[in-house]
């Protein structure tokens, strides 16, 4: 059926039938990455079997605004204009590469400002020169501000985890290398606030937070617990923000059996600079959350720690909370639960397995069902995900036979609350990405290596004070809200293949950087 040979599809998201016929050519279409538990906005189907027929029609892929009439397709009835477009190819196994990975193509691929349009609430357009970097401006009504979250992947994980590099030629991974990509990166960008993990301590010291300094930007950082060689970072510019206070938040705690991993976040309070008018502080968290794919108990329990410590120090003294960017790798695909409950605010637990909770796994073969609670009471922290406040029961002193029931019934009713499986937070929190590309249905991913290439890192934000009562779980609380103006557009597998995957000669962590510009209003 098929004629051609294959070559690399372009950086354009639509492809005409002679481009579908080269990719296809002699081997099965690719399957397009499909979140496990895909993201329930997702606008259109995947295709996700690992081999078509030759009699194999294809899906509708449009509402029914635009549909794609397809009784009689045929592959003279595709143009120019069709958006049928193909991800790399999955591996089923360590041997078994797509070509994409074996081609070593070099050069590099743009990344375009996507602006963004909220008058629409059902649906986020994009506007504008995609060209045109979008300046922040400042007047007496609203302050602009950028935020940056990148993962620049610490030199040391990068050596102990070889196998994740086979693809790149050796001198692209060099620290000498790659820093000099990285800051030429930030400096490209130049964010107000940078959010960084997998920052390794001693290029910290030495280079990067000299170069930082340099550029006019106040560095704080937290270190990994225990013998980590890395941590987070947030630094931004002195003459966009005031620092009100450093809150670093530590994962590990040595008197909690699941608490025993050296994971950790950084919670900052920062204080608009405007000659214009009083803007109300900001509260910029970031984080790295556990990797390992089968224990979602304790990337939850992570989650609600940076949670809660959020909570402390966003909360105003009218009960509200001022607007938040929480930003970090948080190791859970889009449409997880973990994800979910980010966004939605609420996430009921009960007989979920515990590999499912990042969506990393596809099976839970195996795998031992979420305790009820996940976390132990002397932790500290409720299921709404707030530090709680120690409370002595009343009793009465005269009869001590009297005050040991009444201490029993106490703690009866305490361990009947905790019971729940129903987790909860108060912030209004929106992605800025939409993770999947809205033409085509194409994931978008945020990190690539020889093993998979999927969107673990984020951006949220608190949305604007109107929304905040589109969001479930959002009601419990006023919110602070921000304006998204812009951010700088993802890419798919199939892009990042086409200059040899990350790193690369121009890309130099196998993260990329998110970037986006929020207003604040008064």
């Amino acid at each position: 059926m098929f004629s051609h040979h294959p070559k690399s599809l372009s950086r354009d998201w639509s492809t005409p039938w002679e481009n579908l016929q080269r990719c296809c050519w002699n081997r099965h279409i690719s399957s397009c990455m499909r979140w496990p538990g895909h993201y329930s906005r997702a606008p259109y189907p995947y295709f996700s079997s690992r081999h078509f027929s030759l009699n194999w029609r294809p899906p509708c892929l449009f509402e029914s605004r635009t549909q794609f009439q397809y009784s009689n397709w045929r592959p003279d009835n595709l143009s120019q204009t069709s958006l049928i477009h193909l991800s790399s190819y999955v591996m089923s196994s360590e041997g078994d590469e797509p070509s994409s990975k074996r081609r070593k193509h070099q050069g590099t691929i743009k990344r375009n400002w996507e602006y963004i349009c909220n008058h629409n609430k059902e649906k986020t357009k994009i506007l504008g020169d995609k060209n045109v970097d979008p300046k922040c401006e400042d007047n007496e009504n609203n302050f602009d501000f950028s935020v940056m979250s990148y993962n620049i992947l610490s030199q040391d994980l990068l050596e102990d985890n070889s196998h994740l590099y086979k693809h790149c030629q050796r001198p692209v991974l060099h620290w000498s290398f790659r820093f000099p990509n990285i800051l030429k990166e930030i400096k490209h960008f130049d964010a107000d606030v940078l959010c960084l993990q997998e920052v390794q301590e001693d290029h910290y010291g030495t280079e990067i937070r000299p170069s930082l300094e340099s550029l006019g930007y106040h560095c704080e950082y937290k270190m990994r617990t225990g013998r980590k060689p890395d941590g987070c970072a947030i630094c931004f510019k002195h003459s966009k923000f005031s620092l009100i206070s450093v809150n670093p938040v530590e994962f590990y705690r040595p008197d909690i059996p699941l608490l025993d991993r050296d994971n950790v976040g950084l919670v900052l309070l920062l204080q608009p600079k405007s000659p214009c008018a009083a803007f109300p502080v900001i509260c910029i968290a970031n984080t790295h959350l556990l990797y390992n794919p089968r224990r979602g108990d304790i990337k939850l329990t992570q989650l609600a720690m940076l949670l809660a410590e959020i909570s402390s120090v966003a909360h105003q003294k009218d009960g509200s909370f001022c607007p938040i960017v929480m930003c970090g790798d948080f190791n859970s695909v889009p449409g997880s639960p973990l994800y979910s409950f980010i966004k939605e605010g609420k996430l009921n637990y009960k007989g979920l397995a515990i590999g499912k909770v990042s969506g990393q796994e596809q099976s839970s073969r195996g795998q031992r069902i979420l305790s009820i609670p996940i976390w132990p009471p002397n932790l500290g922290i409720s299921q709404n995900c707030v530090y709680e406040v120690q409370q002595v029961p009343k009793v009465e002193k005269t009869d001590s036979d009297l005050t040991q029931t009444e201490l029993e019934k106490t703690e009866v009713l305490v361990t009947a609350e905790k019971l729940s499986s129903n987790l909860q937070h108060h912030f209004s929190l929106s992605s800025v990405y939409s993770h999947y590309f809205p033409d085509t249905g194409i994931p978008e991913v945020t990190t690539c290596h020889s093993r998979s290439a999927i969107t673990v890192d984020y951006i949220f934000y608190s949305a604007e004070k109107e929304d905040v009562a589109e969001h479930p779980g959002a009601e419990v609380a006023l919110v602070g809200g921000l304006k998204l103006l812009a951010r700088l557009s993802l890419l798919t597998e199939q892009d990042l293949w086409t200059v040899n995957g990350l790193p690369n000669e121009n890309n130099s962590s196998d993260h990329l950087p998110l970037l986006a510009k929020f207003r604040l209003e008064l």
